[in-house]
């Protein structure tokens, strides 16, 4: 969906719009908006209860730029993790490459397991039915 809709929008959910598009996303379905709002006010109510949580240990009665700046860095170190550096991935890219890739066999298509490990493979035997002793004593008489 284009960033332009014709449905009205909610203040939020026009700023997440204007921030994709300050991005150059101008192709997105409509319900990213509503998961990166999601998301958002998930964050923010929960870097404010750490906050507070932070506030009341230190036995204040209400809420500064110390608190919330802890909850953030608390949140920062807890929920985001940085990638590895470039040179770490580019090391193990040649480690891992080092090694050769098998060979192609000579058979082609979609390679099955045997078909006693698939799940259309008979799993039960049919006994044949042996009539009763009883029934053999009837028939004679």
């Amino acid at each position: 969906m284009s960033a332009t809709s014709s449905l009205p929008q909610p203040r939020d959910a026009k700023i997440i719009s204007l921030i994709l598009r300050s991005l150059n996303v101008d192709d997105y379905e409509p319900k990213v908006v509503h998961q990166l709002l999601e998301f958002a006010y998930r964050y923010t109510s929960d870097v404010f209860q750490d906050a507070l949580v932070y506030s009341e240990h230190a036995g204040k009665s209400e809420l500064d730029i110390d608190d919330i700046q802890l909850a953030i860095q608390g949140r920062v170190n807890h929920s985001f993790t940085t990638p590895p550096p470039k040179e770490f991935l580019l090391e193990l890219a040649d480690e891992k490459n080092k090694q050769p890739l098998p060979l192609i066999p000579e058979k082609y298509g979609i390679r099955l397991p045997p078909e006693r490990h698939t799940l259309t493979a008979i799993n039960y035997q049919i006994l044949p039915e042996v009539p009763p002793k009883d029934a053999q004593d009837v028939e004679m008489r």
